[in-house]
Parts: structure tokens; sequence; C-alpha cells
């Protein structure tokens, strides 16, 4: 859904000429969207899950953050463009405080077998005043270009406690230019650790019991996940506030900060926004079309924070050397 608004948003700037200084809205990936599925739900009968988030993402060059003011200096510049585009800014109230702490670890078996066939699981533990709060947060995601695969995926867990779906369209700058954007399509379950009390978490068989969809990588039981490269990950984030795109399409922004627990080696910077959709035909035309214009916009008055081609999963995936080959 999220796509085909994306989509549509490019091809409507594109007739009104706003091809110049290499926006390249025309080179948009993931066409064949709206193609129809062979299955309208799952083995269960349990209808299709479809997109209903889009996440607008741009991975930022990590030596550029060297305090809490260079998140409140990108900031400014995303008020700036919001103001140029016609885009409203709400102010959190939180971007004047402390950044929010987390800690997040990925697991994979040793052949990144997850990862390889579009896999990922994580683990995150927020933080307060020092110490971990509530209840850690485990992440289990199918990312993917071709969206049909994405959808087709049933993700739900096997647990027996509570879990969350959310499938979202994740917009990224072109690999290797500024001004278009592809798409992932991102399938997650999300829940807390204390919903599931099985034993022998990182073994393959418990992990193939809570997530069916593993069964496909037909790995041995025996076998155990473990810390993806042994690295910990701390995340710096500070919330900036809300983008107004108008009618109630409200965006909340953040940006953030990736570095390794211990080393504090900078991995990698992001700001990304997100809008929920609940129907796409209550999103109107000029709605779509601030979404695209702000995200592009902003892709050239950052040009030199932009680090493209990567996301923070593979700057994980690479932190002993080139990482595994991937479908992002």
């Amino acid at each position: 859904m999220a796509a085909v608004i994306i989509r549509t948003i490019g091809e409507s700037l594109m007739e009104k000429g706003e091809k110049a200084g290499k926006t390249r809205l025309d080179k948009v990936r993931g066409r064949g969207l709206g193609a129809s599925r062979s299955a309208s739900s799952y083995a269960d009968g349990t209808s299709l899950d479809r997109v209903q988030y889009l996440e607008a993402k741009l991975i930022l060059k990590p030596d550029r953050f060297k305090s809490v003011e260079s998140f409140r200096d990108f900031g400014k510049i995303v008020r700036r463009v919001a103001k140029q585009t016609g885009v409203g800014f709400i102010e959190d109230k939180k971007a004047s405080l402390s950044p929010e702490i987390r800690e997040i670890i990925f697991m994979d078996t040793p052949d990144f077998a997850l990862y390889k066939n579009a896999f990922i699981l994580r683990r995150r533990v927020s933080y307060v005043d020092g110490f971990a709060a509530g209840d850690p947060e485990i992440v289990f995601k199918f990312r993917h270009p071709n969206e049909e695969m994405a959808t087709a995926l049933d993700v739900r867990p096997k647990i027996e406690g509570k879990y969350r779906i959310k499938f979202k369209a994740e917009a990224l700058p072109l690999k290797d230019e500024v001004g278009g954007y592809r798409l992932l399509f991102s399938h997650n379950c999300q829940f807390g650790l204390s919903q599931t009390h099985q034993k022998n978490k990182t073994s393959m068989a418990t992990l193939d019991r809570i997530f069916p969809a593993l069964a496909k990588l037909k790995k041995s039981g025996g076998e155990r996940v473990e810390l993806v490269n042994g690295g910990i990950v701390e995340e710096v984030l500070l919330p900036l506030g809300k983008l107004d795109f108008s009618k109630g399409l409200l965006a909340k922004c953040d940006i953030g900060l990736w570095r390794t627990r211990g080393e504090h080696l900078p991995l990698v910077g992001e700001f990304a926004f997100q809008v929920k959709f609940d129907r796409k035909e209550d999103v109107a035309e000029k709605q779509k079309k601030l979404v695209a214009q702000f995200y592009v916009t902003l892709q050239h008055a950052v040009e030199e924070w932009l680090a493209l081609g990567v996301t923070k999963t593979a700057m994980v995936y690479r932190l002993k050397g080139t990482g595994p080959q991937s479908h992002e």
C-alpha cells in the first residue's frame, strides 16, 4: 500500500517536469507492486498482512555526530526543508533533553544463514538513567525488495504470550546517487522476551518452533545462533518531532547514532520518519506529493551527510570486514 503510494508520488511529480537536479524519481525500485497474488490467506486461513507503514530513512555518515548538538544541527536542516516544502513541523519536547540509550544485538548462525535468506533476528533493551528498563524486545523480520515475497511469508511466532505484527514499506536512497529512492518490504513480528518461556533460546531447534518461517532454512536442530560478529550495538536516539503532511497525517521523526559497546566505534547514523496508513484510499494526492517532495529535497540538503548503499543492519554484519551477500 505505502509502496504504491510512493510509486504514484514519483510518477505524479515527473508529470510536472520535476526531473531536474538528478532527482531521478523514475528509478524507483520495486515496480509491479500491484500484481495479483496467487493466494489471499496464510495456511490457516488468516488473511494476508498488508503494508500499513511507510518508514523513510536516510543513512548517515557517523563521523558527523560528535555530540547531541550534532543531532540538533541536523534537526535544524529538517525543519528548514519542511518549511521549504510546505510540510508542518511540531517539535518534540524531548528534543531538548538527553538522548535515549538502547542496546541492540543481532543473532545469526555462524554462516549467517538468516541474513543471507532475508531474515533478521534482534533483541533491543532500553535504558533509563543508566539501567535497563522494561521487557527486552525481540524483533523477527523478513526484509526483501519484493513485496509479494514479503507478504506471502507468515512471520507469526508460536509463543505463549502476546506479539505484534508490523508490515512496513521502507524507503531508502538509491545505492549509487542522491535524489531517488528504492524500497524494501519489512514484514515484522515483535514481542517482549517475557512472552515466551522456551528454554535454549539460541538453538535452531527452539527458534524453528518459535518462528516456523525459519524451517525453510533446513538447519540442523543442534546448530545455535550467536552474536553477529560478537558485536553489541549502543543506539543513541533523539526524538526530533512530528512532520505534518496535512489533514492529520503525522510522522514521528528522530535521529540516531549506532556505535559499538566498549570501543564506542561509530558505525552509522540515521534519520527516519514513519507514517501509518489505515487505508491508502484515505490519503489525499497532496499528502502523497508532500511525502515524496520532502524526502527527496532533504536528501539534496544533507548530501554531504549521506552514506549510500548501506543499512544499519548491514554495518553490523560488516564489523569484521566484507559482510555476507544479502537482499538489502
